[in-house]
């Protein structure tokens, strides 16, 4: 789990991006899958286009506030299409109910191993709804708590240090584990999540590399992951030593960082290849030009002389 916030001028754009609507549409067009999209406790003015709150956010919005909070959810590809959209409206119920403006969507694009890597996007604005209705500019100020009305709604999380934050970001974790596994026994499944790192576990594991989704589509990139999961696998069914389980993944690191150094030189081969061509063909560009010119030349003298010889 990732918890994000977004300043202004972010939302807007951040909710066409979970949405997969304007220049993100394209996604769709290409294969990739929206699982499912929801929004809800927006105000009269936006109760049925959610954009229309996220703009006023980034315009009305103090410079330095944050314009949305957001969870971003890793899901069990284990449950089905419709008991992770059940799990993920649960935790909308329990984490925001009806205080806060939200909209949630779950993509679920191809993960490098083949399989599904669904995810799901939930933002919400931190400003608790109070059943007074305001326009959009106003919707935005600062809080009155003498008369709410002649202010904006009132902004909850703020004025925290980094301890309370941290602390309540680490319930929020655990939170999730508890409610995520509790879906996955409701389900009949053995699979279980656990929010902590390996570290914290007690485990002499290495983590799994993090890929970029560009690098995804590369077939090396796959094989490599698909052989650190495998050694991994192995080495807990064998009960292999924390220390050999550690020379095995290194070896495959080894392999991975070698296969990087080939691409890179591949690379600088290409680029050295690219700027030859383009000299050559400046040089031959030059060449054209020089004979241009003689023959230009050549043609002036003849035209010279022949004018000279009439004369005579």
């Amino acid at each position: 789990m990732k918890i994000k916030t977004g300043g202004a001028g972010k939302a807007a754009p951040h909710a066409e991006y979970i949405a997969r609507e304007g220049e993100y549409s394209k996604r769709l067009e290409k294969g990739e899958k929206l699982e499912y999209t929801e929004y809800g406790n927006m105000p009269k003015w936006a109760e049925y286009n959610p954009s229309e709150f996220w703009k006023a956010a980034d315009l009305y919005e103090r410079k330095n506030g944050s314009t949305y909070r957001e969870f971003e959810i890793a899901l069990p590809r284990e449950l089905s299409e419709k008991q992770r959209i059940e799990l993920v409206q649960e935790w909308v119920k329990q984490e925001i109910g009806d205080q806060h403006p939200y909209q949630l969507a779950i993509h679920n694009p191809k993960a490098m191993d083949g399989g599904e890597q669904p995810h799901a996007h939930i933002m919400f604005n931190e400003r608790k709804l109070d059943g007074i209705d305001r326009d959009p500019d106003q919707y935005f100020k600062r809080f009155n708590s003498k008369n709410p009305e002649r202010g904006g709604c009132q902004k909850l999380n703020t004025g925290k240090d980094y301890a309370v934050r941290k602390q309540e970001i680490k319930e929020v974790r655990e939170r999730w584990e508890t409610m995520c596994n509790r879906s996955l026994e409701r389900a009949g499944l053995n699979t279980r999540v656990n929010m902590k790192s390996l570290k914290d576990q007690g485990i002499d594991q290495a983590p799994e590399r993090k890929y970029m989704p560009s690098e995804a589509r590369d077939p090396e990139k796959r094989a490599e992951l698909m052989a650190f999961r495998e050694s991994r696998k192995t080495a807990q069914i064998r009960h292999i030593a924390p220390q050999e389980v550690k020379q095995g993944l290194d070896s495959t690191m080894k392999r991975f960082e070698a296969y990087k150094l080939k691409q890179q030189q591949l690379e600088q081969q290409k680029k050295a290849a690219e700027m030859e061509k383009a000299r050559l063909a400046a040089e031959a560009k030059k060449a054209i030009e020089i004979e241009r010119q003689r023959q230009a030349q050549r043609q002036k003298t003849r035209s010279s002389k022949s004018k000279g010889m009439e004369r005579d």
